[in-house]
This record gives structure tokens, C-alpha cells and sequence, in this order.
């Protein structure tokens, strides 16, 4: 599903929005994140911990996805995306959290000891524009 034209400025890495993520708790609570994300081509490209919740409940209740994209100079238009994890990986995880670190902070990512990063590949489902 290719995103809405009108809202493309908000996945340009210089726009530096932030993309707040909902998945579902074991006991059906919603758990919320904000998170640095980009995309890859119709995908849609979070990277986290190994072990956080959000980890978790991505790889339990992978179709039970649900994002908002604010528009960071305007906070009255946003993007919401129904979504599922398509897959997850390991490989280029450090890379991946080190290029968004440079393009949201403009510093190298401070990697802690014992992290274990992963990369969650998401195809959005449906749009809901504001």
C-alpha cells in the first residue's frame, strides 16, 4: 500500500517526525511509544530493544499494529496507519539505530552494553488522514 501523497513530507528524514506506535498488550491493554522510524519503499521501519515490550508484543500480536505520524509544525494534521510486521531482523539493527540517531539527534548513537537491536519491517493495512 503506497502512502498518501499528501502526506509524504511527513516520512522525509529531514522533517523529523516522530511516529507514535501502539501495539497490544498480552491482556489487550494498548502499550504506546514514541519512535524515530523511516521507511523503505511501501514499508514502514521502527528499530528497538530486544527484551521491550513493544519487542514483545510485535512478534505475539504482529497484525495488531496502529501508528499516528504528527505533522511536527502543525499538530492538528496527522497520518494514522493500521499496519502488520512482515518481518524483523538483527542484521544492520546497530546501523539502522545509528542512522536514525544522526538524522533525529545529529549524534552517533551510544550503543549500551548488552542492547541487542531490531529492525521491524511494517506494511501499512489502511490510512486515516487528518
Amino acid at each position: 500500500m503506497k502512502f498518501p501523497e499528501k502526506y509524504l513530507d511527513l516520512f522525509k528524514p529531514e522533517t523529523k517526525a516522530f511516529l507514535i506506535l501502539a501495539t497490544v498488550n498480552a491482556n489487550g491493554t494498548p502499550q504506546l511509544s514514541p519512535v524515530w522510524f523511516d521507511t523503505d519503499e511501501n514499508y514502514i521501519l521502527i528499530n528497538t530493544n530486544e527484551g521491550r515490550l513493544k519487542d514483545k508484543n510485535m512478534k505475539e500480536r504482529p497484525n495488531q499494529i496502529t501508528m499516528v505520524i504528527q505533522d511536527p509544525k502543525n499538530p492538528y494534521r496527522y497520518l494514522g496507519i493500521k499496519g502488520k510486521v512482515v518481518s524483523s531482523t538483527t542484521t544492520g539493527a546497530d546501523e539502522h539505530i545509528n542512522k536514525l540517531s544522526l538524522q533525529y539527534d545529529g549524534t552517533a548513537w551510544n550503543h549500551r552494553e548488552g542492547q541487542k537491536r531490531i529492525i521491524f519491517k511494517i506494511e501499512p493495512t489502511r490510512f486515516d488522514e487528518h
